[in-house]
C-alpha cells in the first residue's frame, strides 16, 4: 500500500498533460483525487462528488451493469433503461418469429402493460466501491511464493467477505486491480425483472450491420430501451404482473443542444478487459500469430452462415445473433492487428522497456527481480507460443464455432458434478441444465453446424502442430467421420438431447457415455487438456507473476507517469472530447454523420442498407421536429476520444453538466487496437446522436409516451 499512496501522491502533486485526455479507464471513487481538476480544464462543470458519491444520488446511480455483459443508463424516474440494441438483440429475437417479427419491424410497447418480460436478463447498480489492499495483504511477507502470498490473499478475502454486514438484496464482490497489486470491493444490487419496453427495426438499429461494423463514418441507431421493475418496496424481485417500475436514487437527463468539435464527453460504464502494460514480446505474439488463427476460424464458419442465411429469412432470424456475436470479434481482431502495426505498438512497448532498464540500472536498491524481468519475458513467450497457438485454434473450433461440441461440453459439466458430488448434485442442477438446452436448440440447424464443423475441423488438424491432434482427428475421411458423427449422435436433435433427463442420474450417465459425440469430444479435449493446458497454464502462471511483479515495476521507476488499471468489467469513467481523426494519409473524417448518409448507403432489399419507407419519407419531407442539427440536418452518430472497450456498450455519453447526449456502441476499426495500445491519434469511440433516438421514437414510432417520460433539457440555450 505505501507505493500506491506515493503513486497517489505523486499524482495528486503533478499538473497532468492535456496530451494525456481521453487515455484511461478510472475508478470514480478516485476522480477527485486524480482527475477533477484535468477533467474541469477539459470543459466539465460537474465535481467529482456529483459523479460518484455514497451520501447522495450520483451519476454513478443511473448506471447499470446490463446483463453482466453491456452497459445501460435509467433515462427516467419511472426506471426506463437505455442500452444498445445490439446488447438487447437476443432478448429481441427471443421474442421474434416470421410472423411477428421484431428484429424485422422493430417492437414499441404503447403501454406498460404492453412490455416484454426477459428471463435470466439482470440490471446490477454499484452501490459502493473500498479499497481493501491493506486488509487482504495483511500477513504477506516480502520473500514468499506466490502460491503462498495468493493463499494468504484468499484467506483474508473469505474471512472478510463473511463478516460484511450487508443489507437486504446487497451482495460483495472483490476485484484485483494493477494485476493483483491493489484490491477493491463493490457492494452490489441486482434487480431480475427487467422488460424490453422498445427496439428500432434493423434497418435502423443495426443499419450498416457487419459492413459498417466498426467502421466510420457510421449511421446506426443503435439503441433499445427497457424497464427495470420493483416489488412495492422498490426492492428486487421475481417477475410477477404485480410488480412496479424502479424509481432510480438518479436518472440522466437527455439534452437536445447536440454537440460541436471539442465537446466534453464522460462514458460511464463496466469495460470489460484491457491489457494496456504487456511487454512487446506478447504484442508480437497476439499480431503474428494469435489474431491470423482466431480471425481464420471465424472467416470459414460466417461464410458458411452467411450462404444460409442469405437464402432463408426463417435461417437468418434464427441465425442473425449468432452471426452478429462471431463476426463482432472477428472484425475486431483484424482492424487491432492493422492499428497494432499502424501505430508502431511493438517499437513503444520497446522503448519503454528500454527506458525501463535505464532507470533499473540507475536505480539503488533496486528490486533483484527488476534486472531480468524482460529477458524471462522474451524466454516464457517464446516457450508459451506453440500452446497458446494451439489453445486458440482449439477454443475457436471446439468451444465457440461448432455448436454440437460446445453443448457436448456443457453437458459435460453436469455430469461431472453428479461424478463428484453424488445424486442431489445432478437433480438440483438438471433442470437448469435443461432448460439451457431447450433454449439453445430453439435457434440450431445441424446441417449448418455440421458444414461449419467439417470445414474448421480441417482447418484445425492442417494448423495445429500435430504433437496438440488428438488421433480422433488422424482420418483420410474426416468430412465423412464427422457427418456419420451428426447423423448418429443425439446433439443433433432438440428433442433427443433433453431425453437424456428422462430418468435418474445414471440413466443419463449411460445414455451421456454411449454417444458418438460425446466420446469424440471427450477423447478430444482429454488430448488438449494432458498436451496443451496443463503446459499452457503453467507457463501463463509463471508469466503473470511476471506482469505482476512488472507492474508493481512500472509504478515505483515511472512515478511521474499516470497509471490506470486495467479494465475487468468493473465501474470505470473515461472522458475525452468530440473529434475528427486521420486514419491514412490525405483522408479526414469529420465528427459527426446525419441522415443524408443513411440515405446515400440506401440499397434497397439489402439485408444490411435498407431503409423502410418511413424514414425515407421522414428524411425526404425533413420531417426532424425538434431535433435537426442548426443546418436543418439530423444528426445521427458522432465519435470522441474516450478509452473505450467490450463492455462500454451501452454507456451513456454524458455532457459537462452531467446530461445524456449519447449513447456509446462501437469503436473505430483502426483504432480497435486500443485494448493493447491507446492511441490518440486513431483511437475514437463511435456513440449514437441523442436527438437521433429521440426523433426515432417520437416521429419514427410515434411513441409520445415514451417522450413524455423523460426529462429533456436544453442547458446551452441558458448560457
Amino acid at each position: 500500500m505505501r507505493l500506491f499512496r506515493l503513486v497517489l501522491i505523486v499524482f495528486i502533486s503533478i499538473t497532468i498533460s492535456p496530451l494525456f485526455a481521453g487515455e484511461g479507464m478510472w475508478l470514480p471513487l478516485l476522480l477527485k483525487a486524480m482527475n477533477e481538476e484535468e477533467m474541469q480544464k477539459m470543459g466539465m462543470k460537474m465535481t467529482a462528488e456529483d459523479i460518484y458519491s455514497v451520501n447522495k444520488g450520483s451519476l454513478k446511480d443511473a448506471i447499470v451493469h446490463f446483463g453482466g455483459f453491456c452497459t445501460s443508463s435509467v433515462i427516467s424516474d419511472q426506471g426506463l433503461l437505455l442500452t444498445n440494441h445490439h446488447c438487447g438483440y437476443g432478448q429481441i429475437q427471443s421474442h421474434s418469429s416470421v410472423e411477428n417479427n421484431y428484429l424485422k419491424n422493430g417492437f414499441w410497447a404503447q403501454s406498460k402493460d404492453q412490455e416484454l418480460s426477459n428471463p435470466g436478463l439482470f440490471a446490477k447498480f454499484i452501490v459502493s466501491i473500498e479499497d481493501v489492499t491493506e486488509v487482504l495483504q495483511k500477513g504477506m511477507k516480502k520473500k514468499m511464493g506466490a502460491k503462498e502470498r495468493q493463499s494468504i490473499i484468499d484467506k483474508n478475502k473469505e474471512a472478510y467477505l463473511a463478516a460484511l454486514s450487508l443489507k437486504k438484496y446487497e451482495d460483495a464482490e472483490i476485484k484485483p486491480f494493477f494485476n493483483g497489486n491493489q484490491y477493491f470491493l463493490f457492494i452490489t444490487k441486482t434487480y431480475n425483472d427487467v422488460r424490453l419496453v422498445g427496439a428500432p427495426p434493423e434497418s435502423i438499429g443495426k443499419f450498416g450491420a457487419d459492413t459498417d461494423n466498426w467502421v466510420w463514418p457510421r449511421h446506426t441507431g443503435d439503441f433499445a430501451l427497457f424497464r427495470i421493475y420493483a416489488d412495492e418496496n422498490n426492492e428486487p424481485a421475481e417477475y410477477s404482473p404485480t410488480n412496479k417500475p424502479y424509481t432510480p436514487k438518479h436518472f440522466l437527463p437527455v439534452s437536445t443542444d447536440g454537440v460541436e468539435e471539442g465537446d466534453f464527453t464522460l462514458i460511464f460504464g463496466f469495460p470489460g478487459r484491457t491489457s494496456e502494460y504487456l511487454p512487446s514480446d506478447a504484442i508480437e505474439q497476439i499480431v503474428n500469430t494469435l489474431n491470423p488463427a482466431k480471425i481464420e476460424i471465424r472467416d470459414q464458419a460466417l461464410k458458411i452462415m452467411d450462404k444460409y442465411m442469405r437464402s432463408d429469412e426463417s435461417i437468418r432470424i434464427q441465425y442473425a445473433s449468432k452471426f452478429a456475436s462471431i463476426a463482432n470479434y472477428w472484425k475486431k481482431w483484424i482492424g487491432e492487428s492493422q492499428g497494432l502495426k499502424k501505430t508502431g505498438a511493438v517499437a513503444k512497448k520497446k522503448k519503454l522497456e528500454a527506458e525501463f532498464m535505464e532507470r533499473v540500472n540507475k536505480t539503488r536498491k533496486v528490486n533483484e527481480k527488476y534486472p531480468s524481468l524482460l529477458a524471462s519475458f522474451s524466454e516464457k513467450y517464446a516457450a508459451i507460443e506453440k500452446y497458446a497457438l494451439a489453445r486458440d485454434y482449439y477454443s475457436e473450433v471446439f468451444g465457440r464455432n461448432i455448436e454440437l461440441f460446445r453443448n457436448v461440453i456443457t453437458v459435460n459439466g453436469l455430469l461431472d458434478r453428479y461424478q463428484n458430488s453424488g445424486e442431489d448434485a445432478y437433480k438440483s442442477m438438471a433442470p437448469r441444465y435443461a432448460a439451457f438446452l431447450e433454449r439453445n436448440y430453439s435457434n440450431y440447424n445441424a446441417d449448418i453446424d455440421m458444414e461449419v464443423a467439417q470445414k474448421i475441423i480441417a482447418t484445425y488438424v492442417q494448423k495445429v502442430p500435430r504433437e496438440f491432434v488428438a488421433a480422433e482427428l488422424i482420418n483420410r475421411n474426416l468430412s465423412g467421420k464427422i457427418s456419420n458423427l451428426y447423423s448418429n449422435t443425439l446433439f443433433a436433435d432438440k428433442d433427443k438431447v433433453l431425453s437424456l433427463f428422462e430418468g435418474d442420474a445414471a440413466s443419463f450417465q449411460k445414455k451421456l457415455s454411449s454417444d458418438p459425440a460425446y466420446a469424440f469430444a471427450m477423447a478430444i479435449k482429454k488430448h488438449y487438456d494432458e498436451n496443451v493446458a496443463a503446459p499452457y497454464n503453467a507457463i501463463n502462471e509463471e508469466i503473470s507473476e511476471l506482469q505482476k511483479c512488472y507492474m508493481t515495476a512500472l509504478l515505483e521507476l515511472f512515478p511521474e507517469k499516470r497509471f490506470y488499471p486495467d479494465a475487468n468489467s468493473t465501474m470505470r469513467v473515461t472522458y475525452g472530447n468530440v473529434e475528427g481523426y486521420e486514419p491514412r494519409d490525405g483522408m479526414c473524417y469529420k465528427p459527426s454523420s446525419t441522415l443524408d448518409g443513411v440515405i446515400e448507403k440506401y440499397v434497397p432489399g439489402d439485408y444490411e442498407f435498407d431503409v423502410d419507407e418511413n424514414l425515407r419519407g421522414l428524411h425526404e419531407n425533413k420531417d426532424y421536429g425538434s431535433y435537426a442539427d442548426e443546418n436543418g440536418k439530423m444528426p445521427v452518430c458522432f465519435i470522441g476520444s474516450n478509452h473505450t472497450t467490450g463492455g462500454n456498450s451501452g454507456s451513456p455519453v454524458i455532457d459537462a453538466h452531467g446530461n445524456l447526449i449519447g449513447l456509446n456502441f462501437d469503436r473505430v476499426w483502426e483504432g480497435t487496437m486500443s485494448d493493447y495500445n491507446y492511441d490518440r491519434s486513431i483511437c475514437r469511440n463511435i456513440m449514437v446522436d441523442a436527438r437521433y433516438i429521440l426523433f426515432i421514437i417520437d416521429k419514427y414510432a410515434r411513441t409520445k409516451s415514451l417522450i413524455n417520460e423523460l426529462s429533456i433539457v436544453s442547458p446551452k440555450s441558458k448560457n
